[in-house]
């Protein structure tokens, strides 16, 4: 899992049918090691911070599929984490 920011959406005139009627956002991590392009489960706003299953199985789990071209899903919207340097 890995904690990110909502930075945007992906639109896409052709796509795989699975990501038919399912919104895809740019999410910023915030290790700082770049982005994840992942699939919205939960509603996910602009600059809202998120969980991120950046997990291929655990992704198709979710979704309960076999196969599938997934990898990252929004999984939460993070209300606060403490205990960590935010940096």
């Amino acid at each position: 899992m890995k904690l990110a920011r909502v930075a945007g959406t992906v639109v896409s005139t052709i796509s795989h049918p699975f990501f038919d009627g399912r919104r895809l956002l740019v999410c910023d991590l915030e290790s700082g090691s770049g982005y994840l392009i992942a699939v919205d489960t939960v509603d996910a706003g602009m600059g809202e911070r998120v969980l991120v299953l950046d997990e291929g199985n655990g992704a198709r789990q979710i979704f309960d599929i076999e196969t599938g071209p997934i990898r990252s899903v929004v999984v939460g919207i993070v209300d606060s984490v403490t205990g960590v340097d935010e940096g």
